[in-house]
């Protein structure tokens, strides 16, 4: 296990590090050649990784271009506008809201969309608004927080929900209806922890006449109003699809091919800009990691988590809930959240605890909040973060990780029961 380990460990920490500027999914694809250069793994483990991450993927592409589209819009803009303006100038009450907004986009359009698109947007608006530094910083960890811990109710709300639904024939409905306590859970209880550990930063007052008026950033009313009809009739695909075996990237994927063309034919977006923009980075990063992280599979780590996930299964429900958490959040925050997924899936297969499945989840969900390079989600804000001149340090991020993310983890396990 000691080369497979090895090649992983070199992998996340380029991935961690992107020295002169190497991108993370060009590391994880070259972490991938030296795994099947060394043996490790083989072509036929690379097309069993494929089976299992096809339909993550082309989805996760195609909420990135149906958010990137309505971003260009002034969609989330407005969204974020309204919020503000819904705030009526208290602080705490704009905590909240943004908090609030978070858990819907990340629920709607992913994590990873709610870190890409959202994060900029609540920026701008803090700098119009003069926040200081702090109170800066305080809005912007709760957002990030909940970009994740909000990530629960669809199968589409994060790429490791898409994984493990398929890998479990888990549908549509199903899931979302096994997860949806779990999410108001989370929201709840994260808006609770959040403002107890932020409250001394948020100010009294905001003066939101500073702000535009929402309307005013919309670039095309009509497309914009139509958006709404169309995300409903895509969320009712889903749950239709479901019924019919359907994929969940035939509608995601279709869904954000068709809501370009069409907003490209109105021309209030030009799809080859989209398309150029896209993070492509985060294909390769997915597809390269699992590949280096089926190494350890074949080295045995599966096999011993399995020991493990049995005698947590022969104790009572509670015991095996939580321990299969807090088993998934530790790997998560320790090795990121995607290769974590895969390996405790597979672990899983053959015990027959459906709860324990949903506990993964939420596991890999919330527990690479506690590390910065726990989920791809997290990355993504802090590059974001930096390329707009806003460093968070190691031990700044890990020690806020350490702090929110346990109890709130140990209240959604519970929500299971």
């Amino acid at each position: 296990m000691l080369l497979s380990f090895s090649i992983f460990l070199i992998t996340l920490i380029f991935v961690i590090w992107q020295p002169r500027g190497l991108q993370i999914g060009t590391t994880a694809v070259i972490g991938a050649v030296v795994a099947l250069i060394a043996g490790v793994v083989n072509f036929n483990d690379v097309v069993a990784v494929f089976d299992i991450i096809w339909d993550a993927t082309l989805a996760f592409i195609g909420i990135i271009i149906l958010s990137m589209v309505l971003d260009e819009i002034g969609f989330f803009e407005w969204a974020a506008l309204k919020m503000a303006k819904l705030s009526k100038g208290s602080g705490k009450r704009m905590f909240f809201y943004s908090i609030l907004l978070g858990a819907v986009v990340s629920a709607v359009f992913a994590n990873d969309g709610a870190a890409l698109i959202l994060t900029p947007i609540l920026l701008a608006k803090m700098h119009i608004l003069r926040l200081n530094a702090k109170t800066i910083l305080a809005f912007l960890l709760a957002g990030g927080f909940i970009s994740d811990s909000a990530s629960l109710p669809f199968v589409f709300s994060n790429l490791t929900n898409i994984v493990t639904a398929n890998y479990f024939d888990i549908g549509f409905g199903a899931f979302f209806s096994n997860m949806i306590m779990p999410y108001f859970v989370s929201t709840a209880i994260s808006m609770l922890v959040l403002w107890l550990l932020l409250r001394k930063d948020i100010p009294e007052h905001v003066d939101i006449n500073l702000l535009k008026k929402p309307e005013e950033v919309i670039k095309n009313r009509a497309l914009f109003n139509f958006s709404w009809l169309f995300l409903a009739l895509l969320l009712s695909g889903y749950f239709i699809g479901d019924a019919y075996g359907i994929p969940v990237s035939v509608f995601a994927l279709g869904g954000g091919i068709i809501f370009l063309a069409i907003a490209g034919f109105t021309k209030t977006v030009e799809p080859k800009h989209i398309i150029k923009n896209a993070p492509w980075q985060v294909v390769w990063f997915s597809l390269g990691l699992y590949v280096v992280v089926y190494g350890l599979k074949n080295e045995g780590l599966t096999d011993y988590l399995t020991e493990i996930l049995l005698h947590l299964n022969a104790q009572n429900e509670v015991v095996a809930i939580v321990g299969t958490g807090f088993l998934a959040a530790a790997l998560s925050a320790l090795m990121n959240n995607m290769p974590t997924i895969m390996i405790m899936d597979i672990a899983l297969k053959d015990i027959a605890n459906e709860a324990m499945i949903y506990a993964n989840i939420i596991g890999c969900n919330l527990g690479p909040k506690m590390t910065p390079f726990g989920s791809l989600a997290t990355l993504l804000w802090l590059h974001t973060l930096n390329k707009k001149g806003v460093k968070i340090d190691f031990l700044s991020y890990t020690k806020f990780g350490l702090i929110v993310t346990p109890p709130v983890l140990l209240a959604v396990l519970l929500s299971l029961m």
